[in-house]
């Protein structure tokens, strides 16, 4: 199986997301990336859909589950969001949704900093693989991968899709 190419999924999510927001009547959304790749991913949405909204950067280091166990990552950098979050509709961006549980962390921070109107989860690919009840609302492509594969975004520019094996993944 052959990995899509992220320029060309880019312009129908950007479709399928205006389409979402209008049916929902969002005319201000509020867009957040996770780093790195979910912002990556979103400043290339963002200029698929020709605007130049501030973007918010979520780093979900300290939120996710698995801080115990595996230590803090080596660049955690600060969340920046330039936007109230309270009663905000936030369009939620990340490069790959796997087992749900960045998506998770994310939610659970963006809670600390208030309570949103909605969320709206735009994801570049869906790996069908998770481990909790979150689906994306906008999604570029759905994979499915052996076990022991892994799918990463490397850019920022241009975007592209790489195929790890766990092996390869953990060096």
């Amino acid at each position: 199986m052959n990995l899509p190419n992220p320029a060309d999924l880019l312009p129908r999510m950007a479709a399928d997301l205006q389409a979402h927001l209008a049916r929902h009547h969002i005319d201000q959304p509020r867009f957040i990336g996770i780093h790195t790749g979910g912002v990556w991913v979103a400043r290339a949405l963002l200029e698929a859909l020709g605007r130049d909204d501030e973007l918010g950067l979520l780093d979900v280091s300290f939120y996710r589950d698995d801080f115990t166990r595996t230590g803090l990552h080596p660049q955690v950098r600060p969340s920046a969001l330039p936007f109230e979050v309270e009663d905000q509709h936030l369009v939620l961006i990340d490069d790959v949704l796997m087992s749900g549980r960045t998506v998770r962390a994310a939610l659970n921070e963006l809670f600390d900093y208030g309570r949103p109107a909605s969320v709206t989860l735009v994801c570049l690919l869906d790996l069908d693989a998770r481990e909790l009840p979150i689906r994306p609302d906008v999604v570029g492509a759905t994979l499915s991968l052996a076990p022991d594969e892994r799918v990463k975004l490397l850019g920022p520019a241009p975007l592209r899709l790489e195929r790890q094996t766990l092996a390869s993944a953990a060096n």
